[in-house]
């Protein structure tokens, strides 16, 4: 029965640390999709995820944090995307620098909301508990007793599946970002499609981030992001853009991240610092494995 336990306390832990990495990464997918490559990730989770502590702390209602980190993570992609769509700026220099301010700013205006607050508890999110199935062993625990945000992230990642792959807005999306020459010559407005990716994007990204701060810790911290918006990058590509891939992959870096908490907890002779970079070290090897692959692929090997 312990075993038992520790299974699925495993489980649980493992889904709840990839579910802001899956919101990024799906926020990824629309932006690199469309051509635009979003460096910008971490700034975006870690503005959605103090836009909520904040909206949380002086309304006392987590929706309206919800709602407002939504609005302020499509207000960042649009800044990214009017640097880099409109302004021509390196995407890469765009993304670092968004991510650069939004630690920054928050760091700064998180001293002055919090000054004096910190031991101060945001309001619950509570899980919704489905009756029956949540009684069912592990599963139940694991997929039936989750907060909203839970289970909005599967119905994102279906509804992606079928808008990416299976209509005209999928079909246009991807054209922008594989040979946007053609697209225009198609008629379509690659600007408008672009800035409408990265919009979403930034929404998505957002709600990992409000995920961190209302759900997983309920304060903010500076800096909680902690590059799990570079992981999410790396999740993207191991997940070759696609919505379930990039999931699992998410899930993967999630487990990684779970375990060594618990190898931590348990007490075990080994630096903590090397357990810390361990789930930054697994996305490197996985995707030197990836790359690897790949080039057997196009040699044929």
């Amino acid at each position: 029965m312990n075993k038992l336990n520790f299974f699925s306390d495993y489980l649980i832990a493992s889904f709840h640390l990839a579910i802001p990495l899956a919101y990024a990464a799906l926020g990824g997918l629309y932006s690199e999709r469309s051509g635009v490559l979003n460096i910008a990730l971490e700034g975006m989770l870690l503005t959605g995820a103090f836009t909520a502590a904040v909206t949380s702390f002086y309304s006392g209602n987590p929706w309206l944090g919800i709602l407002a980190s939504l609005i302020v993570g499509g207000l960042v992609g649009m800044l990214h995307a009017f640097l880099c769509v409109n302004l021509g700026v390196n995407q890469l220099v765009s993304g670092l620098a968004i991510n650069l301010v939004a630690s920054g700013m928050t760091s700064f205006l998180a001293r002055l909301v919090f000054s004096g607050n910190s031991t101060q508890r945001l309001p619950e999110i509570k899980p919704f508990i489905i009756p029956g199935l949540a009684n069912i062993p592990v599963i139940g625990n694991l997929l039936f007793q989750q907060d909203i945000l839970f289970y909005l992230l599967f119905l994102l990642i279906a509804l992606t599946n079928y808008i990416l792959f299976y209509t005209s807005f999928g079909l246009t999306l991807r054209a922008v970002g594989e040979y946007p020459q053609a697209a225009d010559t198609a008629g379509v407005s690659v600007v408008s499609v672009r800035y409408l990716a990265v919009i979403i994007s930034g929404c998505l990204a957002s709600l990992g981030g409000a995920n961190l701060s209302l759900i997983q810790v309920r304060f903010f911290a500076e800096g909680m992001s902690a590059g799990k918006g570079f992981i999410a990058i790396a999740a993207l590509i191991l997940g070759r853009w696609h919505p379930q891939g990039t999931a699992l992959a998410c899930l993967l870096f999630g487990a990684t991240e779970a375990l060594q908490l618990r190898i931590q907890a348990l007490g075990a002779n080994i630096p903590y610092q090397f357990l810390l970079m361990l789930p930054y070290a697994i996305a490197i090897l996985a995707l030197v494995g990836q790359e690897a692959r790949v080039r057997r692929l196009g040699t044929g090997d």
